[in-house]
């Protein structure tokens, strides 16, 4: 005859179960962790959005683009440039998509071997001394004349330019970041009205006189400085909107608070009103700029 089998006291029992769960808690609480860690990481630029942080936005043809405020104002120069030496659109859109590509809109004091600046150019390869190419203006300018040079430049792709004036080992990479460059020059050379604003800390410190020698020696259009405020006549409605955009573009190196063009004004701000342009207070003519400036010291 078979001994009944003794069942297991009722702690016994529930001990697998509660195992169980404890396993079952242990693995809900790592992956929220997971999920967290990978929002801070893959979410960062929307928690910044969420919180104010300085940032500046592009938008033209139903699309945006952001960048931070130095970021921006590399851009300002590069299509400034391009603006000044009569050059079309599409050859700032080249140029700032290069750079993106190159250096991420940053001018850079080093790079691969002997590279360096916004387009990381090659003092060894004849672009000119390394502090030459690291300013920004100078290395512009040398990439437009290597660019001109190239027949039929505004009809052709992106990746064939970057071969021919960079001489990149990877020129495919260089399309990844056209519609960057479009958005970028459509909205500075003032093809898209209003289309970039700057949402910015405020400025304790306003230099409106260097924005007037900047607007000069990149854009080419010169200004008058009263007090805190310059006022400049660009000589048509879309060159006010180009010379509007830089102005926002460098708010935050040169502590403009605010820029009026034609009957819209952008104000320096934290807020979600940061990347519009708001019906103007004061009006001013369609191809005149205002710009305002914090008190300086």
């Amino acid at each position: 005859m078979s001994t009944p089998r003794r069942r297991a006291p009722l702690a016994e029992q529930r001990r697998p179960r509660r195992g169980m769960r404890r396993l079952l808690t242990r693995l809900v609480l790592l992956l929220f962790v997971v999920a967290v860690v990978g929002a801070g990481v893959v979410g960062i630029r929307g928690l910044l959005h969420s919180f104010g942080g300085p940032e500046c936005k592009a938008t033209a043809l139903g699309k945006s683009v952001t960048f931070d405020p130095s970021q921006t104002a590399y851009a300002a120069t590069i299509d400034a440039v391009a603006e000044k030496r009569g050059l079309p659109a599409r050859a700032a859109t080249i140029a700032i998509a290069t750079a993106i590509q190159e250096s991420k809109l940053r001018n850079l004091a080093y790079g691969d071997r002997d590279s360096v600046g916004l387009f990381q150019q090659r003092p060894s390869q004849g672009w000119g001394t390394e502090k030459q190419i690291l300013d920004p203006v100078y290395a512009t300018n040398k990439f437009y004349d290597a660019l001109v040079k190239i027949d039929g430049y505004e009809q052709m792709r992106i990746t064939e330019i970057a071969q021919k004036v960079q001489k990149s080992a990877y020129p495919e990479a260089y399309a990844e970041h056209e519609q960057e460059g479009r958005l970028l020059a459509s909205t500075l050379s003032g093809h898209s009205p209003g289309g970039l604003g700057c949402r910015l800390k405020d400025a304790t410190d306003g230099k409106p006189a260097a924005l007037r020698s900047a607007l000069a020696a990149e854009l080419g259009v010169t200004s008058s400085v009263k007090g805190t405020t310059l006022t400049a006549r660009a000589g048509s409605e879309r060159r006010a909107w180009s010379a509007g955009a830089y102005a926002v573009a460098k708010a935050e190196q040169f502590g403009a608070t605010s820029v009026t063009v034609g009957s819209r004004t952008w104000t320096r701000t934290t807020g979600a009103d940061g990347w519009s342009w708001q019906a103007a207070r004061t009006p001013v003519g369609k191809d005149t700029v205002v710009v305002r400036f914090a008190g300086t010291g």
